[in-house]
C-alpha cells in the first residue's frame, strides 16, 4: 500500500485551516499546517510536502513571498486560497508560479477535485518518450529539467507540463481545453484565461535568452503550438 500524500495547508485562519485538514484527511491525505509563510518554509522544509494550499494574505510572510522563495529551489505543485472576488490576486497569483487557485468561500468537493486533479498533473505516469527535443529545446522527464540552447530553466509542474505537450508534436495546434485535458485540470469560470497565464509565463521562461525568437505559437481563435523550426 503506498504512503500518504502529504499535504501543507498555510492560512491564518484556524478555523479554516481545521475545516480543510478534516476534508483532506477523511479523504485519506497527511496534512501538515502553518500560519503564515515563514513558519511554512520551516515545515515544507522538515516535511517536503506533495502539494500545498497556500493562502495569499497573511502576516509575517504573505504567499507571494512564500512562493518567490520557495520556488527557489521547489516545483512542488501550489493551489492558492483568495477571497477577491475579482481576477486580478488570482492573476497576480497564476504568474508568480502557482499551479492553480480557489476562491473563498469554497465547497468540499470543488476543493477535493482541485487537489486531486493538481496531484494527478504532478505525479501522474510517465510516458515512453522520456527525452524531447524540439528547436533548441531539450525536455528531460527524468531529471525533471528543461534546457533552452545551453541555459536550464525552472519550471512549474503545469508549465513543464504544458511545454512537454507541445512539444511532443511541434506545429500541431492544441486548443485551450485541449491544454487543460493535458495537464487534468478542472473546468471552472475562466480557466481559459488560466492556460493562457501560464503560456504566457512559459514564454518568458524560454524565451528569456532569444526575446527575438518565438517557440510557442498563438494561433488565434484556435489555441497555441510550438515552433516547427
Amino acid at each position: 500500500m503506498s504512503a500518504a500524500k502529504t499535504i501543507l495547508v498555510v492560512d491564518d485562519e484556524a478555523r479554516l485551516v481545521s475545516l480543510v485538514e478534516t476534508y483532506l484527511t477523511q479523504s485519506g491525505f497527511r496534512v501538515v499546517t502553518a500560519a503564515n509563510g515563514r513558519e511554512a518554509l520551516t515545515v515544507a522544509q522538515h516535511d517536503t510536502p506533495d502539494l500545498i494550499i497556500l493562502d495569499i494574505m497573511m502576516p509575517e510572510m504573505d504567499g507571494y513571498e512564500f512562493m518567490r522563495t520557495y520556488r527557489a529551489t521547489s516545483d512542488t505543485p501550489i493551489i492558492l486560497l483568495t477571497a477577491r472576488v475579482d481576477s486580478d490576486e488570482k492573476v497576480t497569483g497564476l504568474e508568480s508560479g502557482a499551479d492553480d487557485y480557489i476562491s473563498k468561500p469554497f465547497r468540499p468537493r470543488e476543493l477535493m477535485a482541485r487537489v486531486k486533479a493538481v496531484l494527478r498533473r504532478s505525479g501522474k505516469r510517465e510516458p515512453a518518450v522520456k527525452i524531447m527535443r524540439a528547436a533548441d529545446v531539450t525536455l528531460d522527464r527524468d531529471s525533471h529539467t528543461v534546457q533552452v540552447a545551453d541555459r536550464f530553466i525552472d519550471l512549474t509542474p503545469s508549465e513543464f507540463e504544458l511545454l512537454a505537450a507541445l512539444m511532443s508534436k511541434p506545429g500541431k495546434v492544441f486548443s485551450r481545453l485541449d491544454l487543460l485535458d493535458i495537464i487534468q485540470g478542472v473546468r471552472y469560470k475562466g480557466y481559459e484565461r488560466a492556460i493562457d497565464l501560464h503560456i504566457k509565463n512559459l514564454r518568458a521562461k524560454i524565451e528569456r535568452s532569444h526575446p527575438s525568437r518565438q517557440y510557442i505559437e498563438t494561433v488565434y481563435g484556435v489555441g497555441y503550438r510550438f515552433t516547427r523550426q
